[in-house]
């Protein structure tokens, strides 16, 4: 794979490179969708399935669903695009991974600066008071896990729909945006605000945009490289031309 001269003279001196990842990089890994092969849950609306109204009106149904898909994710494992991107956190001092998954995968591959927009679908916390619970908090017997502290109703730690994101991860994603060298947007739609408008807020700051996708986006004709493919080839790649500086 050719890769421009341009983007190694930016990489190689740079300090502060910020990456954002959509659920491209998550599906080299097999990571399914919501619905998943078998159309078990293809009777439910998942975006009426998946709010604090399901779990407050029908809270076994709610839990059916997330233990369902922390299931699935049991057998997933990092691919080469994430252990590459371990690398590089290595490599900058100035590191910062956004992502849009909740899977757990950049984690599980030694990233350490991980800012997730949408939180953790192997976290559990309280609905009512945000107390994170621990594995033994979580008895076999309840189908429905409560919170130990206050005895409210706990949740899977991720946004579910008709939630904001949380403020404090999403100001710390615009500011590593607006102060990168570099911005790689990778695998991710670009329509799903307002992570799509985080290369924008970098790129309004003079950085130097980089698109790594399957298939071109709304941000292609915005981005200062358009490298088409799989995460898992491409960023090992790029990994080991810059072992070479």
């Amino acid at each position: 794979m050719k890769f421009t001269k341009k983007l190694f003279q930016r990489l190689v001196p740079a300090y502060q490179i910020a990456i954002l990842t959509g659920a491209g990089i998550s599906a080299e890994s097999g990571v399914p969708t919501f619905r998943g092969k078998d159309g078990l849950w293809n009777k439910h609306d998942v975006q009426q399935l998946a709010t604090r109204e399901a779990l407050h009106h029908d809270p076994e149904l709610f839990w059916e669903f997330y233990n369902w898909r922390r299931q699935l994710l049991e057998s997933v494992k990092p691919n080469l695009g994430h252990y590459a991107l371990v690398d590089l956190e290595a490599r900058y001092g100035g590191f910062s991974l956004i992502t849009q998954n909740v899977d757990n995968l950049h984690w599980e591959a030694g990233n350490k600066n991980v800012l997730e927009l949408h939180g953790n679908i192997k976290r559990t916390r309280c609905d009512d008071c945000g107390y994170e619970l621990a594995a033994e908090d979580i008895l076999e017997k309840d189908s429905v896990p409560k919170c130990p502290k206050c005895g409210q109703f706990a949740r899977p730690d991720v946004v579910l729909f008709g939630e904001a994101l949380p403020n404090e991860i999403l100001a710390k994603a615009q500011e590593a945006s607006a102060t990168c060298e570099l911005f790689f947007s990778i695998g991710t739609s670009a329509l799903v605000e307002p992570a799509a408008s985080l290369p924008y807020i970098a790129k309004a700051n003079g950085a130097y945009i980089v698109e790594i996708n399957t298939e071109r986006t709304p941000l292609s004709d915005h981005a200062d490289e358009v490298i088409i493919g799989k995460a898992g080839d491409i960023l090992p790649q790029i990994v080991m031309l810059l072992e070479r500086f």
